[in-house]
């Protein structure tokens, strides 16, 4: 347990559709939109709709919501019943009156009604040519703690209004996602005598244990074919960072540094490692050549940059700017452009999303914690409140 304080601490650590859309974009390629809920009986649940909708719409960064300059008007009507929920869209050209966009999605399982909206906006967005935005029907999956002992790990949508519990009963930790399309999750069961890595199959609910571990286990990124995960362990008291190959369940060790060596993550096409080290006395940034034991430091402003993730050839990191404050920057694997993309506050757990075009962080103050995101494109940024606190870690 005080290993995986410590270790916290560090890291601080379904649908038709008929579309028929012919939109002129606007002069900034966005199209402008105004959303009306025509409900049948518009209620607190409808209000939310239409807030899903004007968020996933101005993070995509193809649309400007503008009530009293828009070209295009949509009109929602959202209904729950028996049978479950339904979310009907019309869209229509000011000018000409005309629908030229019409879609009806329907769902069996009420709770699930942000899914609607989020398949909504990706059909809308894609019958403009937009570049698809497919990241927004994606999971979010964190763990917090309960208690002593004890945590859950949840499944969420981006709003963070549709949410489920999927591990309950104990101590489980640090879910990652292992592969494109959510079906795989690994965890870290902290139960026994010994950390396990667990892998479950969400489709099935097949659970298999993997491997175990003195002191730690944290499976923190994996291959795009979900083969090779980067893991963290201490089989020998310090942390380094390993590769585990599922096909064959062998491990490679990747860093070698009697200190500690966390939170790696695959970048440049998975031939470069980018991990969190104290090697220099505070945690900070670090790169390397997959299975080279040449470091290279990236990030040389600072006293606590304790946690990253990457895409490719970009990387997001928290940066400690002063006792109070912990902000979020965006730089190239190579160290080069670092920019902030927060401003004051404590932010953490950076994420990308599985395309790369948005950031997704988490903005803790008294009242909890809230989910913003920023597209890099754009620069439009929303904020959903997740209504829940002691966060763990989170993965997107």
């Amino acid at each position: 347990m005080r290993a995986i304080l410590l270790f916290t601490l560090f890291l601080m650590s379904l649908y038709g559709v008929d579309a028929t859309l012919k939109i002129e974009k606007d002069v900034d390629q966005r199209a402008k939109i105004e959303i009306i809920d025509s409900s049948d009986f518009p209620s607190s649940k409808s209000a939310i709709v239409a807030d899903i909708l004007k968020k996933d719409m101005k993070i995509s960064g193809h649309f400007l919501i503008e009530p009293t300059k828009a070209n295009y008007t949509l009109k929602f009507k959202y209904f729950e019943g028996v049978s479950g929920a339904s979310l009907n869209i019309n869209i229509i050209e000011k000018s000409s009156s005309q629908t030229i966009f019409r879609g009806n999605y329907k769902i069996p399982i009420v709770s699930r009604y942000p899914f609607l909206v989020h398949k909504a906006v990706t059909e809308i967005n894609r019958a403009l040519g937009f570049d698809s935005i497919s990241w927004i029907n994606n999971y979010i999956v964190y763990s917090r703690y309960l208690g002593k002992k004890s945590s859950v790990i949840t499944l969420a949508d981006i709003s963070f209004h549709y949410k489920k519990d999927i591990i309950k009963g104990g101590l489980s930790l640090f879910p990652a996602w292992g592969d494109k399309s959510q079906k795989i999750l690994y965890y870290t069961d902290y139960n026994g005598e010994l950390p396990i890595l667990k892998r479950v199959n969400l489709r099935t609910g097949e659970v298999t244990t993997l491997l175990h571990s003195q002191g730690m286990l944290v499976c923190s990124d994996s291959s795009s074919d979900g083969k090779r995960l980067l893991l963290t362990m201490a089989p020998e008291g310090q942390p380094d960072i390993y590769e585990y190959d599922t096909t064959t369940n062998s491990l490679k060790k990747l860093t070698f540094f009697r200190g500690i060596d966390v939170n790696g993550h695959y970048s440049d096409g998975k031939k470069r490692l980018v991990f969190v080290s104290n090697r220099l006395g505070n945690p900070n940034i670090f790169a390397k050549d997959l299975y080279s034991r040449d470091v290279e430091q990236l990030v040389f402003g600072g006293k606590n940059n304790n946690s990253c993730d990457t895409n490719e050839d970009k990387v997001v990191f928290v940066g400690r700017d002063n006792p109070q404050t912990y902000n979020i920057y965006l730089m190239n694997s190579d160290g080069s452009g670092i920019r902030p993309l927060s401003s004051g506050g404590v932010n953490q757990y950076p994420k990308f999303s599985p395309d790369g075009s948005v950031v997704m962080y988490l903005n803790r103050d008294i009242n909890g914690y809230s989910a913003i995101f920023v597209n890099l494109e754009s620069g439009e940024r929303i904020q959903f409140p997740m209504n829940v606190s002691r966060i763990q870690s989170i993965d997107w």
